[in-house]
């Protein structure tokens, strides 16, 4: 949500920044709006003086023992006007409030101008990609080939993008995910297990809603299902008043994720890359506007440190502004290299939002005896397991079909170095001989 205070002093900053969006201005139609709203509440204000002064002079006239009806009359008169002057400011509120919270955040500065993520800028890059002496292999053609990604049967089961995972594979994606959770708590962060569903003030508090209410999966109690564990552990925040002394916050979490997950015509619509579940090792902040700007490189470069880890190559971009998320300011999205697409694909995102959040879900902070503030929020993923589990299959594929298992990630694995077809199915135990 933004400040009406300040786009009421800087009308020009909005404008700028949605026309950075590619959006329309809207500063004169919410201007026009909080001006109607402020004009009947001034009446209203009026009136009520003219009815408390009269209602005094009613008690004056009484305690001298005068007729004081006609003054009453008037008094009684005034009351359906107050009430109507009020409804009606009522009512331009709650459009203010419906025009406000479907304007995406005000964009930094130096997020640039920009339509879609061809215009995006390359700010850094690390690692180089491998060539390989056969022909690389996509990740879905792989999975398939060793018995342990069934599209088909994620079909069947629930529809289109979903998959059916086993084996070693559904194993990696654990193990990574526990990889990255170890990183992200070494620099800080809690691990927090949160609701998987939540409600519309919650979906509310980090701009899911309304505008994206298409997208998520809203069950039929009223609740939501997780989109993102942004969601949840941003909302920590959620009406209270936090100290300086316990910020930054730093909380992380890998949850299921349910997205109505679309894409581009045509684009996605083979593997791993776009599902309607999905998991994600998310890393959220929660600071002070001073602490902001350094957090959100710091947490950047947290995430460039699982990839480094994992030796799998990648840039990071700084989106422009028709690329850049709706309750966002600016964002760097993190894109590692996918041998068997030739081409770099998002892995990660990490934004900060300024107040815009803290706002919305009336999330403050206070330093001793000053007037609360807003926090600060930041969130980004630490990384996407999925997307990870897709670039680990095809950085290490093999001329066999074959993977190999990133040094890093085999003792979350027993010290499994290789997985193959043999891999698909556990070995069968034997339960009369392991009960003896």
């Amino acid at each position: 949500m933004l400040d009406i205070k300040q786009i009421r002093e800087n009308p020009e900053i909005l404008d700028n920044s949605l026309a950075k969006r590619g959006a329309q201005a809207q500063s004169s139609s919410i201007l026009a709006l909080d001006e109607q709203r402020r004009n009947l509440l001034t009446q209203a204000q009026g009136l009520q003086q003219q009815r408390n002064a009269l209602s005094k002079q009613v008690g004056q006239l009484k305690s001298k023992g005068e007729d004081a009806s006609e003054i009453m009359a008037q008094v009684q008169q005034m009351g359906p006007q107050l009430k109507e002057l009020e409804e009606q400011a009522s009512q331009k509120e709650a459009e203010l409030n419906e025009l406000l919270s479907g304007i995406p955040n005000i964009l930094q500065d130096d997020v640039p101008q920009g339509q879609d993520d061809t215009e995006n800028e390359e700010i850094r890059g690390w690692g180089e990609p491998q060539t390989f002496d056969f022909e690389p292999k996509h990740h879905y053609e792989l999975g398939e080939d060793l018995g342990q990604m069934d599209f088909e049967t994620g079909v069947k089961l629930a529809g289109s993008r979903f998959v059916w995972m086993q084996g070693d594979l559904a194993r990696l994606e654990r193990a990574l995910a526990l990889f990255m959770l170890d990183h992200l708590r070494s620099r800080g962060f809690t691990e927090v297990m949160p609701p998987l569903m939540v409600n519309t003030q919650t979906m509310y508090g980090t701009g899911q809603l309304p505008k994206f209410g298409d997208d998520m999966y809203e069950m039929t109690t009223g609740e939501w299902l997780n989109p993102t564990s942004e969601v949840m552990l941003t909302n920590y925040a959620q009406d209270k008043i936090l100290s300086t002394d316990q910020l930054p916050l730093r909380w992380c979490a890998w949850t299921p994720c349910f997205r109505k997950e679309s894409g581009s015509a045509g684009k996605d619509t083979r593997g791993y890359i776009r599902m309607h579940q999905f998991a994600k090792v998310e890393m959220v902040q929660l600071t002070t506007p001073e602490q902001s700007e350094a957090a959100h490189e710091w947490m950047t470069e947290t995430a460039e440190g699982v990839l480094r880890a994992l030796n799998l190559p990648y840039r990071v971009m700084l989106l422009c502004g028709g690329d850049t998320g709706f309750g966002v300011n600016k964002t760097y999205d993190i894109e590692v290299w996918l041998p068997g697409q030739d081409t770099f694909r998002e892995i990660s995102s990490c934004s900060t939002c300024g107040d815009f959040q803290g706002r919305r879900m009336n999330g403050r902070f206070r330093s001793g005896q000053d007037k609360p503030q807003f926090v600060h929020t930041l969130n980004g993923s630490g990384l996407a397991t999925g997307r990870t589990l897709v670039a680990v299959l095809e950085n290490y594929q093999q001329a066999d079909g074959s993977i190999v298992v990133p040094e890093v990630i085999r003792p979350y694995l027993g010290g499994q170095e290789l997985i193959t077809a043999e891999g698909a199915f556990a070995p069968a135990v034997d339960a009369t001989a392991e009960a003896a």
